[in-house]
């Protein structure tokens, strides 16, 4: 089938949980500060999923703001694509659980594992089905409920991740609509996959006592090497989209980046020579939301007025695998 169309942002939403960690919360759980938190990460508090709130539940919330953006019913939509770490259970995937949430039944549905870097495989994915024609309008989310695999014991993680989500539906346009994806790209290097992991809960090391004694039921992280390994990745991923589409950083009106560490941030937007006012950050009032951060961070800025369409935006990611990827679209 050729490629007689492109896709655009129709609708986005955001939903946020109402309980709040903050960093003052944190003071009191495990030996840390405000200060030591702000200075290294730039968080200040994260929002985390309520007791019998579920990632598909995040997903429906955000959804429905996606829908009323877009002006838009559930049964418009024609497959659903969620990225997530984290899902309800490991079968069958949150897109499934979301679907009959929805009150949808029969279109397709799937979730995407690629960790921080998810949203954008998500978002890459949907975007070839829509050129093809197959599928005219999708759902793609973002969503994480990180706290339940974080050791609060362990000051190094516990002080990142929050829970969120967020929604786009992309849709199908003609090729000579202004607004749409220009591009998305792609990358993984299982070489460094060992610098983030969840060791337990796969077929590798199944739950067990065992597991839950020696903690392999939360996340493991090498920070340093992950700092050093998410300026280069990024700083290659959001090159890769602007020389491929022949644009230039000054041309660019909003970096979304991927909410893990403000002094990524600061590094990715340097090396550009992209003022510090035109980077979306959201880290400070959600944390580190893995494959939810992108479409919560780029939804509150909608809100917020900073992001207004016919704008040009660079969307990059990095996560676990080391997963990478960037997007150029025009709102």
């Amino acid at each position: 089938m050729s490629k007689n169309y492109k896709s655009k942002i129709a609708g986005v939403g955001s939903y946020l949980p109402e309980k709040i960690l903050s960093n003052a919360d944190l003071e009191k759980i495990v030996e840390t500060s405000d200060e030591w938190i702000t200075e290294r990460t730039g968080i200040k508090r994260r929002h985390i999923a309520a007791e019998g709130e579920y990632t598909s539940d995040l997903c429906y919330k955000a959804t429905l703001k996606a829908l009323s953006d877009a002006k838009m019913k559930p049964e418009d939509i024609s497959m659903i694509i969620v990225a997530t770490s984290s899902g309800d259970q490991v079968m069958p995937s949150t897109a499934c659980v979301l679907q009959n949430k929805l009150g949808l039944s029969g279109i397709p549905g799937f979730d995407i594992a690629a960790a921080c870097s998810g949203f954008i495989y998500a978002m890459s994915v949907a975007d070839q089905f829509i050129k093809t024609g197959m599928f005219k309008n999708i759902l793609v989310i973002g969503a994480e409920i990180l706290n339940r695999y974080v050791n609060y014991k362990d000051r190094e993680t516990c002080i990142l991740f929050g829970d969120a989500a967020g929604a786009f539906i992309l849709s199908r346009t003609d090729l000579s609509d202004e607004h749409g994806i220009f591009s998305t790209h792609l990358h993984a290097d299982g070489e460094y996959g060992d610098l983030f992991v969840l060791p337990a809960g796969g077929s590798k090391i199944p739950f067990s006592k065992d597991v839950l004694d020696k903690n392999l039921h939360y996340v493991q992280m090498k920070g340093r090497e992950i700092f050093r390994h998410a300026v280069r990745t990024l700083t290659v991923c959001c090159k890769e989209a602007l020389e491929h589409n022949g644009f230039t950083s000054q041309q660019v009106d909003w970096v979304v980046p991927h909410q893990a560490n403000i002094r990524i941030l600061n590094s990715v937007a340097e090396y550009f020579e992209i003022p510090q006012d035109k980077v979306i950050v959201s880290l400070h009032e959600t944390g580190n939301t893995s494959a939810a951060s992108i479409p919560v961070a780029f939804d509150m800025a909608v809100q917020e007025g900073k992001i207004k369409k016919g704008q040009l935006l660079l969307l990059a990611a990095f996560g676990a695998g080391l997963t990478s990827g960037s997007a150029l679209i025009r709102y």
